[in-house]
């Protein structure tokens, strides 16, 4: 069963009219399930596959109810289609993340802070950054495991995660390429400003010293030198910003103020490269919820605000260079994924294969 925190409880998939195949394999010492081989057209020699990443305390097992209710979406809609283009086949792909499931080492290291871990920070981002390793070692591999005799080629990769996995879904679009379409459900692409949120309100001493309300957390054994040098270097706010301002993070969630400096040419040039080298061609879709309090939207807005005012103006001819991003916030709505927000996914899930066979890529969306 999910965890009384998994935003997965809110959703119940309708029951499809047939059940999905899945098989089980054993893939670089991680067991793989993948969704949706039986029901592959015999005709389809590319195969489209999504990587599903599950929410923290949950595991693989919890994202069948996803994985049957995209795939099975899919084939409906190119069944009334009328495009013209190459039919697809289109698999679900799930496994546990690290210290999750049948991987689990220490229970203790997938709680928070109020919960008594205090290794939260280094604990949940080590997780969900070795879970975004887990997936790029998967993509080379499940090949060999599921089409033995190369009778067909995986010609896309998406992924979807859902609150850990959200974060995880975040870095898997930054740093491998080969994912060119990304679904982000409550989750966040501000490691800091998600921890130090989360030292407020957990009121801890780290936070409480000081000269001013977090002065001290930064450096702290709740947030160590070590982590802080790592999120540096991948973590989406501090990447794709080029820059970590870690006293205008702590400022900004003592205060609710932050803004992104204006930038001179030259730094409108460094941004443009930082976006190409990491986002170029994607397609990226994010659904937060308003009233979201364990990963709340309000923190990370700052950021996606800036990033939907740098990428190219919808309509803009940006080519194979496109970044196409939508960024939806659900009134009334919590840290949990609800029938509204899974009609987005099956909607731009389906547009994102069509999107794979467009000359020029995706065109961008500026929300």
């Amino acid at each position: 069963m999910p965890s009384p925190i998994s935003p997965l409880n809110s959703y119940i998939p309708p029951t499809p009219s047939s059940p999905l195949s899945a098989e089980t394999f054993h893939i670089a010492g991680i067991l793989t399930t993948v969704f949706g081989l039986a029901e592959i057209p015999p005709d389809a020699s590319e195969i489209v596959c999504l990587w599903l990443l599950h929410p923290r305390q949950d595991s693989q097992k919890d994202m069948v109810g996803l994985a049957t209710a995209i795939v099975h979406d899919y084939y409906d809609r190119r069944k009334k289609s009328s495009a013209n283009s190459k039919q697809k086949g289109f698999i679900a792909v799930a496994f546990d993340a690290r210290n999750h499931g049948t991987r689990e080492i220490d229970p203790m290291a997938n709680q928070a802070w109020k919960s008594g871990n205090e290794n939260h920070a280094p604990d949940m981002f080590s997780v969900y950054f070795g879970t975004a390793q887990d997936t790029s070692t998967l993509i080379d591999f499940l090949p060999a495991y599921i089409f033995p005799n190369s009778e067909r080629s995986i010609s896309g990769h998406f992924a979807l995660g859902v609150s850990l996995g959200g974060h995880a879904t975040w870095l898997c679009l930054l740093h491998e390429p080969r994912i060119t379409a990304g679904v982000v459900v409550v989750g966040a692409p501000d490691f800091v400003a998600l921890m130090a949120d989360r030292a407020r309100l957990s009121k801890l001493t780290s936070w409480l010293q000081g000269d001013a309300p977090g002065s001290g957390f930064l450096g702290s054994k709740h947030f160590p030198t070590g982590l802080l040098e790592t999120v540096q270097k991948k973590d989406p706010a501090a990447v794709l910003s080029g820059q970590l301002d870690a006293s205008k993070k702590i400022e900004f969630i003592r205060t609710g103020v932050y803004a992104h400096p204006a930038d001179d040419d030259e730094g409108k040039a460094k941004t443009q490269s930082i976006l190409d080298r990491h986002l170029r061609g994607k397609r990226i879709l994010c659904l937060s919820g308003a009233t979201d309090k364990l990963v709340p939207y309000r923190l990370f807005e700052p950021f996606m605000s800036w990033l939907k005012g740098i990428v190219t103006p919808a309509g803009g001819n940006g080519g194979d260079g496109d970044i196409y991003l939508e960024d939806i916030v659900f009134k009334n709505t919590a840290h949990e994924l609800t029938e509204a927000m899974m009609q987005e996914v099956l909607r731009f899930m389906y547009d994102s294969v069509l999107a794979l066979d467009r000359p020029n890529g995706a065109k961008v969306a500026k929300i």
